[in-house]
């Protein structure tokens, strides 16, 4: 067993939400710098200074609360559903490994037909299904069953991935009542595109982020918020599989290029998105090396600029164009 690494996983230290896409319609963006210092709750702690029970239910609503409460302790989120009997045998397995491990790491249940919006964030495609989180990143773990040693494999690469990014709280108890933690309020305009993303328009977040831009060309955040949303929009009813078959036929054609890099970052797997193109860049002139420049620039901003990955992705550009 093994967690999927470099793209598909978190990278060192600097792990954040914005390598992966998929899950910035569930997350609050984060409150502006200058904001009051010293607030964060300790490690496994709400908010309130309550511990976290480390087996929760969680819906929509609620999710964003677990992606900042990932970066005190690991969270396991299990996809499941009420229909499916092996989803039923997998919380079972789940719950004696998480009382085992006592609140080394958080069991997030989703239930996918209650929540959808988590199950599309996830591409997930069947049920049961895991993913973790480790400060905001998501982790794929697998589909389907998973036995109890299978389970600890997990997480016990989990939880060394965790110790080396300084990921080491621990939760509560199983049947604790705590809330996730509160968050602070956000600006008007960034709570207006969080609201539109939840709703699943796309078109009224783009232009609430847009006029936030407008108001404030130095507004990071929104930066970010505005890149991702326009690749949800591009991603908007997509059939991945299809696109991947385009992209291997093609491998010159820029919009079959340009649409597998998209769907390369909004699945995690931000290195292979990245030097998709590059390599196109490299290969192709004029316009379509110009327009294929330019989407991984806007990747770049998706991903967020201080991620090793896009540093790591701005030189070998800088060579393929130079």
């Amino acid at each position: 067993m093994s967690i999927p690494a470099s793209g598909q996983g978190p990278a060192p230290s600097s792990l954040n939400l914005r390598g992966a896409v998929d899950l910035s319609a569930l997350k609050r963006p984060q409150q502006p710098a200058g904001s009051a210092p010293g607030t964060a709750a300790p490690a496994g702690q709400d908010g309130n200074g309550a511990r976290v029970p480390y087996i929760v239910d969680v819906d929509q609503e609620s999710f964003s609360s677990l992606v900042q409460l990932s970066a005190q302790v690991p969270v396991i989120v299990e996809l499941t559903a009420g229909y499916s009997d092996l989803a039923q045998q997998l919380s079972a397995v789940f719950k004696k490994v998480a009382d085992e491990y006592a609140g080394r790491f958080i069991l997030a249940r989703v239930d996918v037909e209650a929540s959808p919006g988590i199950g599309q964030a996830f591409q997930l495609q069947s049920v049961p299904a895991a993913v973790a989180l480790l400060k905001g990143q998501p982790i794929p773990l697998f589909q389907g069953l998973a036995s109890e040693e299978e389970l600890r494999s997990f997480v016990e690469e989990l939880l060394k991935v965790a110790e080396a990014n300084g990921v080491t709280g621990r939760a509560g108890s199983a049947d604790g009542q705590e809330e996730a933690p509160a968050e602070p309020p956000l600006p008007p305009l960034h709570q207006e595109a969080f609201d539109a993303i939840e709703a699943g328009d796309f078109a009224a977040a783009a232009a609430a982020y847009r006029k936030a831009l407008a108001e404030q060309p130095a507004d990071n955040e929104a930066k970010t918020g505005l890149a991702q949303v326009e690749l949800m929009q591009r991603l908007e009813g997509a059939d991945g599989a299809a696109i991947r078959t385009a992209a291997a036929e093609n491998p010159d054609d820029l919009a079959a290029q340009l649409a597998v890099a998209d769907l390369d970052i909004s699945g995690g797997h931000i290195e292979d998105g990245f030097a998709r193109l590059v390599k196109f860049v490299a290969r192709n002139t004029g316009d379509d090396r110009e327009a294929a420049r330019a989407r991984l620039v806007d990747l770049f901003e998706v991903v967020g600029a201080t991620d090793p990955r896009v540093s790591k992705a701005r030189q070998a550009l800088a060579r393929a164009l130079f």
